[in-house]
């Protein structure tokens, strides 16, 4: 019973983690072209291709802190204003997300710990 728990769980995690690179790569773009730079040019200043740029912009790999540093400087903006650790950057609503869980939970009749409730 508690590998279930920890199964669910670890499923959640992964769709937060999913949702969240999603919601950075979209954000990336949407400030890139406001300030009118192609990815051609995103992708020279970092030393990369552009097909290795638009896959950061297509979330298909994982954003870490030196390339959300690089694009920031490049954006000329904070690193936050891009991707918070906040629950901004996993698609927010956790308070939602974790009832949701419970429910799945209980319906599917999995133990729920104590101090999980």
């Amino acid at each position: 019973m508690v590998e279930t728990i920890s199964l669910a769980s670890k499923i959640y995690q992964k769709l937060l983690k999913i949702n969240g690179m999603k919601v950075c790569g979209q954000n990336i773009r949407k400030i890139r072209r406001d300030l009118d730079l192609t990815q051609e040019y995103m992708a020279f200043e970092m030393g990369v291709s552009q097909k290795a740029y638009s896959d950061i912009e297509n979330s298909k790999v994982k954003i870490n802190l030196e390339i959300l540093t690089k694009i920031s400087k490049i954006l000329d903006i904070k690193p936050s204003d891009i991707c918070s650790i906040s629950d901004q950057c996993s698609g927010g609503n956790y308070e939602e997300k974790y009832k949701d869980l419970l429910e799945f939970m209980k319906k599917n009749n999995l133990p729920l710990p104590e101090e999980h409730l």
